[in-house]
């Protein structure tokens, strides 16, 4: 009796196909840097917000309570024992309380933002470095001079006049003016050599035909 065989089918399973990458979706080192730019913008304006919020707006009026006079933290050049106590005078205790609620909210975010945005600009557009370290330290030492001199200003109201305490808020106000100044100068600068140097790139490119 012959046996049959049964042949079993044998079926050849496909190889696996490899996911098709989607260019779009790959993080280049352009990509990162528009999306930093784009970031960085946001933030520029909501510094700008912060800042004419703080010292154009709500610093001034602070004068309708204090029988017009400067808020101490508007004072580049600093102030004199005297005004502080012509302040102490004028103001009453919902007025220093609205000027210390106003050093805890403003007052607090703005140095934050601007000091944030300014590392921000130097981390995208500065090549590491002792350079990029050097205009990091600007940021944050205008950050924490800043917050200090705020904390300063409240003790004024605060207790018996101390002309030495004056004079210490008086010396963190001048010093966190001049570094707002340099900080602004840093961010402005990193803006501008970024503008700068991203028009030529482009300029460059379309030259040569390439763009």
């Amino acid at each position: 009796m012959a046996k049959s065989h049964k042949k079993k089918k044998q079926y050849n399973r496909p190889a696996p196909v490899a996911p098709v990458s989607n260019p779009s979706t790959q993080r280049t080192p352009e990509k990162a840097a528009n999306n930093g730019n784009l970031i960085l913008v946001a933030g520029f304006v909501v510094v700008l917000f912060l800042f004419w919020y703080y010292h154009l707006l709500v610093l001034n009026q602070m004068t309708d309570l204090s029988n017009e006079l400067t808020m101490p933290d508007q004072m580049m050049g600093g102030y004199s024992p005297e005004h502080i106590e012509a302040l102490r005078l004028a103001m009453n205790e919902d007025a220093v309380g609205q000027l210390n609620y106003v050093h805890k909210t403003a007052g607090l975010l703005f140095p934050l933002f601007l000091a944030l945005i300014a590392m921000l600009a130097v981390n995208i557009n500065m090549p590491r470095g002792l350079s990029r370290w050097v205009m990091w330290a600007v940021p944050i030492a205008f950050a924490v001079v800043d917050l200090w001199e705020n904390r300063a200003i409240d003790a004024l109201f605060t207790g018996a006049l101390d002309p030495a305490a004056v004079s210490l808020a008086s010396t963190l106000t001048s010093i966190r003016w001049i570094l707002l100044i340099a900080t602004a100068a840093i961010l402005f600068g990193v803006l501008i050599a970024s503008f700068v140097r991203t028009f030529r790139e482009k300029w460059d490119l379309s030259q040569q035909g390439l763009l």
